[in-house]
């Protein structure tokens, strides 16, 4: 089981390489419900390189305040690379960040089914510069275990894409 500790350690190497590169990270969360914005904001002085971050648990917040087009929603399920990546557009969009993180999961017990599994988790990078990279997993766990995976990856996925700006813009 993952750590406070080894959370709070990617959120210090996050920092770092943000402050490092010149660049500002904004969340968008679901499964998670702002355990990523947590994390970071556990760092004295993260508002230099933190904007904000959107809790969008309900389908309706995720078209009210991302931008997600409903049609999205309704074809692929708001737990799908195609969702967590429009949110994460849509977070640097609405947002002062150069860099998005976004997450939509099943963390359970409840609410799984055959296609999607509970501890299915969709998360999506993106960056005003050069792109996007969304993944899809199954964490295996209780709802506690499960979001804690999804935190940890989503800082990991971060600090990877504040290397790969600050070096394009170098």
């Amino acid at each position: 089981m993952l750590t406070e500790k080894t959370v709070k350690e990617l959120a210090l190497a996050l920092g770092e390489k943000l402050t490092n590169a010149g660049l500002v990270a904004t969340t968008a969360e679901s499964c998670t419900g702002g355990g990523v914005a947590y994390a970071i904001t556990e760092i004295s002085g993260s508002s230099l390189w933190f904007d904000r971050s959107f809790v969008t648990y309900s389908n309706g917040a995720k078209t009210q305040m991302l931008d997600v087009d409903p049609e999205l929603i309704n074809t692929f399920g708001a737990v799908s690379k195609q969702v967590v990546n429009a949110m994460a557009i849509g977070a640097v969009k609405n947002s002062d960040a150069d860099i998005a993180v976004a997450i939509s999961g099943i963390a359970g017990p409840e609410g799984g089914s055959e296609e999607k599994p509970v501890g299915t988790v969709c998360i999506a990078w993106y960056n005003a510069h050069s792109g996007h990279k969304t993944e899809s997993y199954l964490f295996v766990g209780n709802r506690s275990e499960v979001r804690t995976q999804a935190i940890r990856l989503a800082l990991l996925g971060l600090i990877e894409n504040a290397d790969a700006l600050g070096s394009a813009q170098i």
